[in-house]
């Protein structure tokens, strides 16, 4: 656990705004979006504080990736800023926990929450998420890699029916559950991968949509061996 009073006042502020971002949207914040919160002239001089706080272990960065950030399992902010941190590690005894069912493959159709789907249920520290999450959702392909989010991934899930553009979401799509970035656009929704490899998914009126959940945070699986 990187320890607070090794950070500087700007680090801290830093750190302070990818929680938040996570918190708000399931993926960290672009090196450029660091850039314009604060006010730095460049986005190069976000990298130099985002490679200092990875020496001082508050943060890992994964290269190639827009959006590679990845809080450490131990990084923690001030009290009272509210957002969490949404990589995290085992429960620690003594903290409430939450017991969160592990969503397989979805059979067309049917509700994402039926017991048929539930390949097993892991129990999780409920202190580390801001908007408390139902269930858990293995991520398949690579679809959202730039948002840190990888194959093999297990995403934490809130169950809703409603999310802004910009969030990322859970989507129905017909007979297949995807994960992607919602954008509301006039007379359409788009959904997008955070990947260039792979293609924006227009969604027109009528067409079979749902949004089944709102991405709340991310455990890496290796994790939870």
């Amino acid at each position: 656990m990187p320890d607070p009073a090794k950070l500087t006042a700007r680090q801290q502020q830093i750190l302070d705004l990818i929680a938040r971002t996570m918190a708000r949207t399931g993926a960290p914040p672009t090196r450029a979006e660091i850039a314009a919160e604060l006010g730095f002239k460049s986005a190069n001089a976000a990298e130099e504080h985002l490679r200092a706080l990875a020496r001082k272990g508050a943060i890992e960065l994964v290269s190639g990736t827009s959006r590679g950030i990845r809080l450490r399992g131990g990084a923690s902010q001030r009290p009272g800023r509210g957002a969490r941190a949404t990589q995290f590690s085992l429960p620690i005894p003594g903290l409430a926990q939450l017991t969160l069912p592990l969503i397989g493959r979805v059979a067309a159709g049917s509700p994402i929450l039926a017991q048929e789907h539930v390949d097993q249920s892991y129990t999780i520290e409920s202190s580390l998420f801001q908007h408390k999450p139902d269930y858990l959702l293995k991520v398949r392909g690579m679809s959202m890699r730039d948002a840190g989010i990888m194959d093999g991934d297990l995403l934490a899930v809130q169950a809703t029916r409603e999310a802004r553009s910009g969030q990322i979401v859970v989507a129905r799509l017909g007979d297949e559950v995807t994960v992607k970035r919602l954008r509301r656009a006039e007379g359409h929704i788009e959904l997008l991968p955070e990947n260039p490899d792979y293609p924006v998914i227009r969604v027109e009126p009528g067409e079979p949509f749902e949004i089944e959940g709102l991405a709340v945070g991310l455990i890496r699986n290796t994790m939870l061996m």
